[in-house]
């Protein structure tokens, strides 16, 4: 439930950020990047609202109700904000045709939220070869904090690494001598459950 808490609490304040980031006077200037104009700036978004992981989907419909509330007061420096969701049914393969599709033939300015560790691993690179920004992304996982590598990528979830190292800290104090087993996730998001609850705080180090 807490994991859940902060997880909204933090969707919302991305979105925020993100529209508080649009209206800034550098947004305002006439010369724009593409996917953005004079009457509308589009924007990408990628999420599963099909397959094993469709709950999620309810994020687009979270983000595209925002955003209607956005242009319906006038939207960001009287241009309207234009959000192309589309679905990857959490598959990384299909995820890089969508974001091909947002990239090459919808030419939006960014892609935001994009959801789920192996979906925004697999357009990792392509995001960043074609300087196309990949913000605010869905995952707690630790490798989204790399500028050097890949400065057109950016987190901003809890990292998975310290939830589970709360968690594992937690288990240890209330169960002291209880025998652990793990089952993680064999990719980067299992990988970061798995170090952080090894870091949990333990007796004796």
């Amino acid at each position: 439930m807490m994991q859940t808490r902060l997880k909204f609490a933090a969707r919302w304040a991305a979105i925020g950020t993100a529209v508080a980031v649009l209206a800034s006077p550098a947004f305002a200037q006439k010369k724009y990047d593409t996917g953005a104009d004079d009457k509308e700036i589009k924007i990408g978004h990628i999420v599963p609202y099909s397959g094993p992981a469709s709950s999620y989907g309810v994020i687009g419909k979270t983000i595209q109700a925002y955003l209607d509330k956005v242009n319906a007061e006038g939207g960001i420096n009287g241009r309207k904000v234009k959000l192309i969701s589309l679905d990857d049914a959490y598959n990384p393969s299909k995820t890089v045709e969508q974001a091909r599709k947002l990239v090459e033939e919808e030419e939006v300015l960014a892609v935001f939220n994009p959801l789920g560790t192996p979906p925004n691993s697999a357009i990792h690179k392509y995001m960043n070869a074609k300087k196309m920004p990949q913000l605010f992304v869905a995952t707690g996982a630790t490798k989204w904090g790399d500028p050097k590598n890949f400065p057109w990528t950016m987190g901003w979830q809890p990292p998975y690494q310290a939830e589970s190292k709360i968690y594992a800290a937690h288990l240890l104090e209330t169960k002291p001598n209880a025998k652990i087993a793990i089952l993680y996730q064999n990719d980067d998001y299992g990988k970061d459950y798995l170090k952080g609850d090894l870091r949990g705080d333990r007796p004796n180090g």
